[in-house]
C-alpha cells in the first residue's frame, strides 16, 4: 500500500467515481489510476468500489472505511511535509487559491507581489470563480485556501479568518439622472432603474434582494457578471446602474463614471480567508494572510489552524481604513 494509491482512491471518490476526471485532478493517466486501484484492492482482499460493466458504480461499505482512513493518512502526510518545509525554512512551494474576480483583480495583486519578494521561488496559482464555485473547490481539495465574501455569517467548510469589511457602491455614467439628485440615494431610486450587478444578485437569498424585499420592492436585474470590470463596461453601454464592491472602483473610472454612496441601503460585507482545519500552516500562507489583513497575528493564526487554540480574531477593519494606512505607509517611505 502506498500514499499514491490512497491519493488515487480519494481522488476517485471526490470525482464522483469518474476515473477520467480523477486522473485529470491528480495529473495522472486513467490507465495508471486503474492499475493502482487494482493493485490496492488485490492487497486489501476486497473491493473499494463496486463495478457496473467497465465503470465504477458505488463505494463498498469496506471501501468507505478505507477512504475515511486514507483521508486521515493523506492529511497527516501533508502536515509532515509542511512541518519539515517550515523547519528547513524552505522558500519553495505551491500556493493555490480560489477567489472572486473582484478580489483577484483589485485586492490581491499587491499582497502577492510582496509575498513573492520574500518567497521568489513560490508558485502562486489563482483561480477566479463565481461565488457559488469557490467553497466547492476548497472542499474537493483542489485549492489550498479560498477568499470569499459574505454579508452575514462566516462561511463554513474550514477555519474562516475575517480579513476586512467593505461596502458596495452604485456607479452610473456621467449625466445619469441619479448623479443629479443632490441627495442621498434611497432604495426606491435603485428600484426605478435596471441594475447591472454580480451573479450572486440572482440568488433569492442575496443581500441585495433581501434589502429590496424589506422595502416591498423587486430589483430589476438587467445584466450580471462575475467580473467587476465587465459590470462597469455594461454600465457605460447603458444597460443600467452598476452595483459593485468599493474595491473595484479605481481613480481611472471617475473619468466616465460617477460613484454613488449606498452604504445605508445594503449591508456591509466581510471578506474571509478560509483555511483547512488541523493543518500545519506553511510560513508563506501565514505571511500572505498578514499581508492581506495586517491585524492578524501570525502566531495566533498558526495555533488556531493547528487546532491548539480557539479563534479570537480582531475586528476586521474597513477596506477604506486599510487603504488609508497604505497611503500613509507609502508617504512615509517616500519621505
Amino acid at each position: 500500500m502506498t500514499l499514491t494509491q490512497l491519493r488515487y482512491i480519494v481522488a476517485i471518490a471526490d470525482a464522483g467515481l469518474n476515473i477520467t476526471l480523477a486522473a485529470d485532478n491528480v495529473h495522472a493517466t486513467q490507465s495508471g489510476i486503474s492499475k493502482q486501484l487494482k493493485q490496492l484492492e488485490g492487497e486489501l482482499g476486497f473491493q473499494v468500489f463496486t463495478r457496473r460493466g467497465k465503470s465504477l458504480d458505488a463505494v463498498t461499505p469496506a471501501g468507505a472505511q478505507v477512504l475515511e482512513r486514507a483521508r486521515t493518512i493523506l492529511h497527516e502526510a501533508r502536515n509532515i511535509r509542511a512541518l519539515a518545509a517550515n523547519l528547513r525554512e524552505e522558500a519553495q512551494g505551491e500556493l493555490s487559491m480560489a477567489t472572486t474576480h473582484t478580489q483577484a483583480r483589485f485586492v490581491l495583486p499587491e499582497a502577492i507581489a510582496r509575498l513573492k519578494q520574500h518567497y521568489p521561488e513560490l508558485n502562486v496559482h489563482i483561480r477566479p470563480q463565481g461565488e457559488g464555485r469557490i467553497i466547492g473547490l476548497f472542499e474537493s481539495g483542489e485549492v489550498d485556501l479560498v477568499i470569499v465574501s459574505t454579508s452575514g455569517l462566516a462561511p463554513e467548510g474550514g477555519i474562516a479568518v475575517p480579513l476586512f469589511r467593505w461596502y458596495r457602491r452604485a456607479v452610473v455614467p456621467q449625466g445619469h439622472p441619479l448623479a443629479k439628485l443632490g441627495r442621498p440615494l434611497r432604495i426606491e431610486d435603485l428600484a426605478a432603474h435596471p441594475l447591472v450587478s454580480y451573479e450572486s444578485s440572482l440568488q433569492p437569498e442575496s443581500s441585495l434582494r433581501r434589502a429590496f424585499s424589506a422595502a416591498d420592492l423587486i430589483p430589476r436585474i438587467a445584466c450580471t457578471s462575475a467580473d467587476a470590470d465587465l459590470i462597469k463596461t455594461y454600465v457605460l453601454a447603458g444597460l443600467g446602474v452598476g452595483i459593485l464592491a468599493e474595491m473595484a472602483i479605481t481613480p481611472a473610472d471617475t473619468r466616465e463614471l460617477v460613484t454613488l454612496d449606498i452604504d445605508t441601503l445594503l449591508p456591509v460585507c466581510t471578506s474571509w480567508m478560509v483555511l483547512r482545519r488541523d493543518h500545519v500552516l506553511r510560513s508563506y500562507v501565514a505571511q500572505f494572510a498578514r499581508l492581506v489583513a495586517p491585524q492578524i497575528d501570525e502566531a495566533e493564526l498558526r495555533r488556531v489552524v493547528a487546532g491548539n487554540a480557539q479563534p479570537n480574531w480582531p475586528a476586521p477593519p474597513l477596506w477604506s481604513e486599510l487603504q488609508q494606512r497604505h497611503v500613509r505607509r507609502t508617504v512615509n517611505r517616500a519621505a
